[in-house]
């Protein structure tokens, strides 16, 4: 008798952990299954040079100044709608899933540094014909921005850079939300890659914002399902796993060469990186302008996106008003020479 009650405890005991494990098991998703639900009217494939297939929206005043912008880790093009609405009246506005996000998902050569980023970003805008913009970045996609501004300072007319990463900092009263604790973890990070609770997703978002009214169910939806997206969790681990704060040190020291006009945005409750960083740019790049927004976490575009935009706007109205520097030619090449075009070829 006792052992059948033993064998029935064991067994519902073994049950409960399967259900359990059910309950938090997450596949991969096909790009195709999610296209329908995150791809909006706006958005479009570009097949890179790379070999990357891009998802982008190219949106806005078709005929007015170019702003590329650049989202954070583990975020999407999604994040900059706000700002799309309220400066698309103005500005021809570039947004794009950066490798290992959104609906672009794993790339070839999975390189997924911040030059990997930025030579993406590269290659987006030669193949749309950009030829001079101002470049925007949130958290890691500030860091990829600033970088582009260093590598390509002839095509960035200015540079906005949103509770950017790129400078060591130190967090003293709070942790990174769990999912990135996690993904640092070799062990736990390849557990990430097939079990992944709602509940861990969940966090990650809210901690990013100040004001909890502003996460949706529908934001935390699909923050789970583009995490999910095929590549996605293999990307986030590799990405992970390279990460090392000399090299944020060594990034920072490189800062005093950006002379284009930059804006610093920064929101003084930001949990993930703290308001310090602010004005560690701010010393760090000449001329930069700075505004922080109180009670405001890590990403004032869309918890603040008429304000934040509005100094956008003010920033840029007088960056471009700013004559363009002279074209430097290249060695052996005649003064005046107009630079190849790139092809748009790809852009499905």
């Amino acid at each position: 008798m006792v052992k059948r009650v033993l064998a029935g405890t064991l067994t519902l005991i073994v049950l409960a952990f399967v259900v359990i494990v059910i309950s938090v098991l997450r596949f991969d998703v096909p790009r195709e299954e999610l296209v329908g639900k995150y791809a909006g009217g706006a958005s479009q494939f570009a097949t890179l040079p790379s070999g990357a297939s891009v998802h982008f929206r190219d949106e806005g005043n078709a005929d007015g100044p170019a702003l590329v912008l650049v989202h954070g880790s583990n975020a999407s093009l999604h994040t900059w709608e706000p700002w799309v609405a309220e400066l698309g009246g103005t500005y021809r506005i570039v947004t794009m899933d950066l490798p290992g996000h959104g609906l672009t998902g794993r790339v070839p050569g999975d390189d997924y540094s911040r030059e990997g980023m930025a030579a993406s970003v590269h290659e987006l805008t030669e193949a749309l014909g950009l030829t001079r913009f101002a470049i925007g970045g949130n958290s890691m996609g500030g860091g990829v921005s600033a970088l582009y501004a260093l590598e390509h300072p002839d095509r960035v007319t200015a540079l906005i850079l949103v509770n950017s990463s790129g400078v060591p900092v130190v967090r003293e009263e709070t942790d990174p939300p769990l999912a990135f604790r996690l993904a640092r973890m070799p062990v736990l990070s390849k557990v990430m890659r097939y079990v992944l609770p709602r509940s861990v997703v969940e966090e990650g978002v809210r901690k990013v914002f100040v004001d909890q009214s502003k996460v949706t169910g529908e934001m935390v939806a699909r923050y789970f399902d583009l995490t999910l997206h095929e590549g996605n969790r293999d990307a986030t681990r590799m990405r992970f796993a390279t990460y090392s704060a000399r090299d944020e040190v060594a990034f920072s020291e490189r800062l005093g060469g950006i002379e284009m006009p930059t804006l610093i945005i920064w929101g003084d409750k930001d949990l993930l990186i703290p308001v310090a960083a602010a004005d560690m740019f701010k010393d760090r790049i000449p001329h930069a302008e700075l505004v922080i927004y109180e009670n405001v976490g890590h990403v004032p575009m869309e918890e603040v996106p008429a304000e934040s935009a509005g100094a956008v706007a003010a920033f840029l109205g007088a960056a471009l008003a700013r004559p363009a520097p002279a074209p430097v030619a290249a060695a052996g090449e005649p003064e005046g020479a107009e630079p190849e075009g790139a092809e748009a070829e790809g852009v499905e």
